[in-house]
């Protein structure tokens, strides 16, 4: 009877221990999932039009964050990409977002330009040089020796580059030109499926035949206020010209698009197929038509919701019929950011005005000679950032700290500004959550010596650009969701750091996180 217990016991021991084992196996592949501009209330505003595929599975499966929160000022696509891939902020990572001021040869700088390596299907010279740190990508190619699959798929290409890193087998984008699939010479060969893809199926084949119109009777589109009611919208791609692939990337229909290719993807490579984990990055777009505002096109942004949502659906249902959703961690999140508004209507009365950071760089150069004698002492400007003559001020045996912090008394004045910021109060001032987030946001290769903070309400005037964008302070709502592979689902609104991102899929995959990603995994995900 004894011997009969304790057989029993040790049964039970040895199955708990295995299903434990089970619960907790490195999954065969993980897919990261960054949409562009994707926002949490409108996941939810828009809910009553899903099917049950997409979003609705996402939130009865999976693991939500409504609140996920990137710690720098300024995201746009390749600053937030980076930083989620790198589980770190570009004072560290280096992407100070999609172009950025050479401090050195005092000209733009995209993110992703190298004129070291060619591209594939597109004359843009690109490589993630820039990328200062490394990578999920660049791990998991280093902790399996190369064996690991790890490939990128994006319709644009500072998301395909900053998620595929420096060690990925292939980066892939949308040509904005011919609409083909691009790749670059840094990652090496080309694959032949994606070639057969762009001689075969490729978008130019079929661009002209596409028409973007509501997926669903337009009474349903009632969730988005407008000053300019609208009856219905239809979009021709074949009208469009020269922009109509840059154009078409910024619809519902470029998601499709990159389903396609992962669908050829999963069906011409060994993804997912063995014991070594993969890697698959992809990138969506929930961003308006044309980076037109809300307000404007009010019944596109919410069919893109729509059609996002049956995207999501086709992606669930294709990975679970090509590799298993039991196998695979499916980890889902936002740039957190979004085109910016247009200025209020004047009749509402909202405190509003515009500035120009070109005219506060002449302004702030005749106060210096004033003080100091002749001379260029504002170097160049960019964005909201003025760089100082250095060799000028050295010359002159001037002070630096003196002349910032004069600078920043001179700037601070000037109607429009909340504060102005040296680069030695950014780097060396008393914590507080602006500081931080600026020092976070800084990067010694191409940040200015001064920042200035534009009051919300303001639109500032960028001559580089010839744009305008008004300041809005408001909380954004980035959605971070995990699904697949032994995760319990949840629905939590506390807010959580998209730096904790990479730690946390280093932590399945079990392998190193990134080389600057400091932050701890998160925690209670597995069932």
């Amino acid at each position: 009877m004894k011997e009969r217990i304790l057989t029993s016991l040790i049964t039970a021991f040895v199955l708990t221990g295995l299903q434990a084992q089970n619960s907790s196996q490195t999954p065969k592949l993980v897919v990261g999932l960054t949409i562009d501009q994707l926002r949490s209330d409108y996941i939810e505003a828009f809910s009553a039009m899903y099917g049950e595929r997409g979003f609705k599975r996402l939130l009865k499966e999976g693991r939500v964050y409504y609140n996920a929160e990137y710690d720098f000022f300024n995201l746009d696509r390749s600053s937030a990409v980076a930083s989620v891939y790198t589980g770190t902020t570009p004072y560290y990572n280096g992407i100070v977002g999609d172009r950025w001021m050479d401090r050195n040869s005092l000209r733009i700088v995209k993110s992703v330009d190298d004129p070291n390596f060619m591209g594939i299907y597109t004359s843009e010279s690109t490589s993630p040089q820039h990328l200062l740190v490394s990578t999920l990508s660049d791990e998991l190619m280093v902790a399996t020796q190369g064996r690991a699959e790890v490939y990128s798929i994006a319709p644009t290409r500072e998301m395909a580059v900053m998620a595929a890193g420096h060690a990925a087998k292939g980066a892939f984008w949308i040509n904005s030109e011919t609409g083909k699939w691009s790749g670059t010479t840094y990652y090496g060969s080309f694959p032949e499926w994606v070639s057969a893809y762009n001689d075969r199926e490729g978008l130019d084949f079929r661009i002209n035949s596409l028409v973007w119109g509501p997926y669903l009777p337009v009474t349903s589109y009632k969730y988005v206020t407008t000053e300019v009611p609208q009856v219905t919208f239809k979009h021709d791609f074949s009208d469009e010209r020269l922009d109509k692939y840059k154009k078409f990337k910024t619809s519902p229909y470029a998601n499709d698009e990159v389903n396609r290719l992962v669908n050829v993807f999963l069906t011409n490579t060994n993804i997912g197929k063995d014991n070594t984990p993969d890697l698959l990055t992809l990138s969506y777009y929930a961003g308006n038509y044309a980076h037109k505002s809300n307000t404007e096109y009010a019944m596109e942004i919410q069919d893109a919701y729509v059609r996002l949502d049956n995207t999501l659906g086709d992606l669930l249902d294709l990975i679970d019929r090509k590799v298993g959703l039991n196998n695979t961690l499916i980890f889902i999140t936002s740039t957190g950011y979004t085109d910016p508004d247009p200025a209020d209507p004047p009749q509402y009365r909202i405190p509003s005005g515009e500035f120009h950071i070109k005219r506060c760089a002449a302004l702030l150069n005749m106060y210096l000679m004033a003080v100091y004698g002749q001379g260029q002492y504002v170097e160049t400007y960019y964005d909201r950032q003025i760089y100082l003559n250095h060799k000028l001020i050295e010359e002159k045996k001037l002070d630096l700290t003196e002349v910032m912090n004069r600078s920043c008394d001179f700037v601070v004045q000037m109607s429009g500004v909340r504060s102005a910021y040296s680069s030695q109060r950014i780097l060396l001032g008393a914590w507080d959550p602006q500081i931080e987030k600026l020092r976070n946001s800084f990067s010694a290769n191409c940040s200015g010596d001064l920042y200035i903070e534009v009051m919300p309400g303001w639109s500032v005037i960028s001559e580089y650009s010839n744009t305008q964008k008004v300041i809005r302070e408001a909380y954004p709502s980035v959605p971070l969701i995990f699904l697949g592979a032994g995760v319990k689902p949840e629905i939590l609104y506390t807010p959580v750091k998209m730096a904790t991102v990479a730690p946390t899929v280093a932590h399945f995959m079990r392998i190193r996180a990134p080389n600057a990603a400091s932050a701890s995994p998160l925690t209670g995900i597995r069932k």
